[in-house]
């Protein structure tokens, strides 16, 4: 499995910077992982639209410059990794 080259500090639902609340998306290049490590959230791709719910037990792929923005749906702690090239994160049920 690919290593993450960094990581995002980990966030909850109030500390979850407004820059990940609304649009934005990784540069060329560069994969996101996004792990739910308690409670969960929602991936919104803008385009082509599409919505995952992201658990403990479900992380989500971001590819290079999709547009993207997580929706906190409660109580949650989260944090994003970023690769170079595309990860196959544990477990193998990801969503993306």
């Amino acid at each position: 499995m690919a290593e993450p080259y960094a990581k995002s500090a980990v966030f909850d639902e109030q500390t979850l910077p407004d820059a990940l609340r609304n649009d934005h998306r990784t540069k060329s290049g560069t994969w996101g992982l996004l792990r739910v490590f308690s409670g969960e959230v929602r991936l919104i791709f803008v385009d082509p639209p599409s919505d995952h719910h992201v658990t403990p037990d479900t992380p989500a792929l971001i590819p290079p410059q999709a547009t993207h923005y997580v929706v906190t749906m409660g109580p949650m702690s989260m944090q994003v990794e970023f690769y170079r090239e595309r990860p196959t994160p544990e477990p193998d049920h990801v969503v993306g």
